[in-house]
């Protein structure tokens, strides 16, 4: 049975996954969650331990809404338990950061001959690249994969996913600049099917959440590849720059109103001490990360762990 996850398998590095999330959300242990280390030690627990708390939290780019939910429980917790000493809060607060993350659902791309999964998001993302790695894990792992260069605005988007497959050995159906995108889709999507794919991503041009005509645009993408291949597609997962912080956020609270978003995948974690916005997704959108990345290698898009994720974020070592 395919495991798309692997997240239990080395990865083709040879670096275990729990290595790869300590490297990669170093800015962020660092900068902030590793200051509550130094901060809770072996000291009686003050008004002042909650105020700095929520000041760390919040620098996290954890936002207002988590970051109180994550106090009020804390506090309450502390009550119950009759927690009087920080260090003991420091583990309590681990133990609450974890508890609002959840795994990931085995994505919607088996049981048929073919899978479609649409990749949208707001230029910058690193959205074309994503798709690339997604592509190369997808191929390692045995599934017969294909891409669609759906971003028909820029020449060089095109040109940079045809790159890609050429790399990773992964065909491309692309089209000319300035194509209508929903026919490069038709295309790619007729081409898989005839090929006998696994699965089609399909790349899209990177748009504002405020650009209707655009986000109008995905809804006749989406149209189109249900036309060859039914409830099509079934994935549609948003690329999140994790570099932006709160603005992400706000980013996918639009794209959901407009788009049927099914996961996230969230980018550039290692490059930013904003990972505290991981969070905010679950408890905020209530939707799935599926991969975050946390390097420019293409074998940098790690599936997303959250006891890899939140113990990254405390250990020193």
């Amino acid at each position: 049975m395919y495991n798309f996850s692997d997240n239990c398998v080395t990865l083709s590095s040879g670096v275990q996954p729990l290595s790869i999330f300590r490297s990669g959300l170093s800015k962020t242990r660092q900068s902030f969650f590793g200051r509550i280390a130094q901060m809770l030690g072996n000291t009686e627990i003050e008004e002042e331990t909650w105020d700095d708390i929520e000041a760390v939290l919040i620098q996290a780019d954890m936002g207002v809404p988590t970051t109180q939910k994550v106090l009020a429980d804390l506090k309450g917790r502390v009550k119950r338990e009759g927690i009087t000493r920080s260090d003991q809060l420091n583990k309590a607060l681990r133990e609450e950061l974890r508890s609002l993350l959840e795994a990931p659902p085995t994505p919607n791309i088996s049981g048929r001959p073919l899978s479609i999964i649409l990749i949208v998001g707001v230029n910058g993302s690193g959205k074309t690249t994503t798709i690339a790695k997604l592509a190369n894990r997808l191929n390692n792992n045995g599934r017969k994969v294909m891409l669609a260069a759906g971003d028909t605005f820029r020449a060089a988007a095109i040109e940079q996913l045809q790159t890609w497959g050429n790399r990773i050995g992964v065909p491309v159906i692309a089209n000319k600049p300035g194509s209508d995108p929903a026919a490069v889709v038709f295309d790619a999507v007729t081409a898989a099917h005839a090929r006998g794919t696994d699965i089609l991503l399909v790349d899209t041009a990177g748009r504002l959440h405020t650009n209707f005509n655009l986000m109008g645009e995905l809804a006749k993408i989406k149209a189109t590849a249900s036309k060859v291949i039914p409830d099509a597609p079934h994935e549609v997962w948003l690329v999140l720059d994790g570099t932006t912080g709160q603005n992400a956020l706000q980013q996918a609270q639009k794209f959901r109103e407009m788009v049927d978003v099914t996961g996230i995948i969230v980018t550039k974690l290692d490059g930013t001490a904003k990972g505290g916005m991981v969070f905010s997704i679950f408890n905020e959108l209530k939707l799935p990360v599926h991969y975050i990345g946390l390097g420019e290698g293409v074998t940098n898009l790690v599936f997303f762990d959250p006891d890899n994720f939140v113990n990254s974020l405390f250990d020193e070592n």
